[in-house]
């Protein structure tokens, strides 16, 4: 027998079967269709890890004086580029509770670390600020000018960076222009902290702590906020050369630090070091670990719809019996019964694969945008606001279901075969 003689049978099976053959297919969609959402909404979040490796800052090293725990992945993801002090997943430090300021000399010693691009020490705080007679509170930024616009990662929507010799000027966050003072431009004048600055930049919308910030030469910051030195820092910020050479550069950096504090036990070490290399690490883990857990979830839908397949290859078994019987009397071979119920199983897993891949992608596709519009799902809520199907996903899926059909129809398809032309002729 041709097996498109094979195939056509098959077919005839499922056609005069619709409904158990409907109730079959819909188990191979569900588990299919999660399978697809959940892989590509993994990997859209995956991508947009991959894609957000700058504005993440993960050649940022942050180091703060005392003890400080790490505020944990959506600090830091939120802190993306910002070189403030906020905190990402703190490396092998831990510390007493009496800081000891970081220093000028710290930064001088830490210079000589080769893996390092940029350093510098920068103080921050809060004041007043005025614009047009509205008054607000604004975080203030004391940087390193001539340092900072190589390390800063947010793009500028209008005006320039600091430069090295500016005094009195200011580049402001988003939020801080468009929030805290309604439109405000560049090159107007604002109060802050009781002295004039002139807007030189605003920066664009980032969704980091940058957006509320505004960033000044540290020798002005010292001037208007209280209790600050331009020799003693709230934070050391460091750009890394070499990205996977960081855990080295942290361990480097925590050995220097000791011994200029003259510590020599590591449980008494009075700065911590934070980046967001580790933050991303443990996100991506995380998100990776979340996948397997769902697709392992998923894959029992797929489980149970593979047990429909076997019932129903069955069901046609036991039904088609005198029709197998017929078949061998006029000649059929065993292997010509085998593939006509490897055809009816295959179809079912192809027809249940093309439907499942379809309704996966719509899924995902609503899931993201659930996600996307979401105000409450933070870091996780913007990572899964993206879906990423490849075609690789695709096949790989499709050859899934095929393979879950044939499988699912081997045994009561090879039990078919074997049936005695006499014994099958009188079932009834």
């Amino acid at each position: 027998m041709k097996l498109s003689k094979s195939f056509r049978i098959a077919l005839n099976i499922i056609a005069h079967s619709k409904i158990r053959s409907w109730l079959t297919i819909i188990g191979i969609i569900i588990g299919i269709a999660a399978i697809v959402s959940i892989l590509s909404i993994g990997a859209g979040a995956q991508k947009t890890l991959e894609q957000n490796l700058n504005s993440l800052s993960a050649d940022i090293i942050t180091i703060s004086p005392g003890f400080s725990r790490a505020m944990g992945a959506e600090a830091g993801f939120r802190g993306g580029g910002d070189i403030g002090g906020g905190p990402g997943i703190s490396q092998g430090t831990s510390g007493s509770s009496s800081p000891k300021n970081l220093t000028t000399t710290d930064v001088t010693l830490l210079k000589g670390i080769a893996n390092i691009a940029q350093i510098m020490g920068t103080v921050s705080g809060s004041t007043n600020s005025t614009y047009l007679g509205k008054t607000g509170k604004v975080s203030v930024d004391g940087v390193d000018p001539a340092v900072w616009r190589n390390i800063v990662t947010t793009d500028l929507k209008s005006g320039r960076y600091l430069s090295q010799g500016d005094t009195n000027v200011v580049v402001i966050g988003s939020r801080v222009a468009n929030s805290t003072f309604n439109n405000i431009q560049v090159n107007q004048q604002i109060t802050i902290g009781g002295q004039t600055f002139v807007i030189v930049g605003i920066l664009k919308e980032s969704g980091g702590s940058d957006d509320s910030r505004v960033f000044m030469p540290i020798k002005n910051a010292v001037n208007i906020l209280e209790d600050k030195s331009s020799k003693n820092f709230d934070s050391i910020v460091v750009k890394v050369k070499n990205i996977s050479q960081t855990d080295d550069t942290i361990a480097q950096i925590t050995s220097k630090l000791m011994l200029s504090h003259g510590i020599l036990q590591s449980s008494k070490v009075d700065f911590s070091v934070t980046s967001m290399k580790a933050m991303q690490e443990s996100v991506s883990t995380t998100l990776n670990s979340m996948s397997i857990f769902l697709s392992a979830i998923a894959a029992i839908s797929l489980i149970v719809g593979a047990i429909g397949i076997m019932n129903s290859t069955f069901t046609s078994v036991l039904e088609k019996t005198r029709e197998i019987g017929i078949l061998k009397a006029i000649g059929a071979r065993n292997k010509d019964i085998l593939a006509i119920f490897l055809f009816n199983s295959a179809i079912i897993g192809f027809i249940g694969g093309v439907l499942g891949i379809s309704f996966g992608i719509i899924a995902s596709g609503f899931i993201s945008e659930l996600a996307g519009t979401s105000t409450t799902g933070g870091m996780m809520g913007r990572f899964l606001s993206f879906t990423y199907v490849s075609p690789y996903l695709i096949i790989g899926v499709f050859l899934l279901s095929i393979s879950v059909g044939l499988l699912s129809g081997a045994i009561p398809a090879y039990r078919a075969s074997r049936l005695r032309p006499v014994d099958a002729l009188r079932y009834e």
